[in-house]
C-alpha cells in the first residue's frame, strides 16, 4: 500500500566505535516536504522493536536517518522497519 515512489531508497547501517551505529536512506523519488519516516529495530524476533531517538534530518526536516549509541547485535543479526506517512496517508514500505 502507499503511493508509488515514497518508499525509502538505499538503506544503510553501520556499526564504528564497537556500540554506534548509524542508519541513513534517501527519501523516495514522489515523496513530498510533509512525508515523514521512522526507523525500528531490534535484534531477536522475540523482543520488541525500539524507536529512533536521535534522527538525522534533510532540509525540509524529514528523517533520513539515526544515530544508535550503546548497540549490542548478538548472533549478527538484526530486523528493522521504517514506516511513515504523509498528510496522514501511507507510504509505500
Amino acid at each position: 500500500t502507499g503511493m508509488n515512489g515514497t518508499a525509502i531508497e538505499n538503506f544503510v547501517c553501520v556499526i564504528f566505535n564497537v556500540s554506534f551505529m548509524n542508519c541513513t536512506w534517501h527519501v523516495g523519488m514522489t515523496a513530498s516536504e510533509d512525508t515523514q519516516y521512522f526507523l525500528y529495530w531490534k535484534t531477536s524476533r522475540k523482543e520488541d522493536f525500539k524507536g529512533c531517538q536521535n534522527y538525522i534530518k534533510d532540509n525540509c526536516g524529514r528523517h533520513t536517518g539515526c544515530r544508535f549509541q550503546n548497540v549490542t547485535i548478538y548472533n549478527k543479526r538484526a530486523y528493522f522497519l521504517v514506516n511513515g506517512s504523509r498528510n496522514g496517508k501511507n507510504i509505500q514500505s
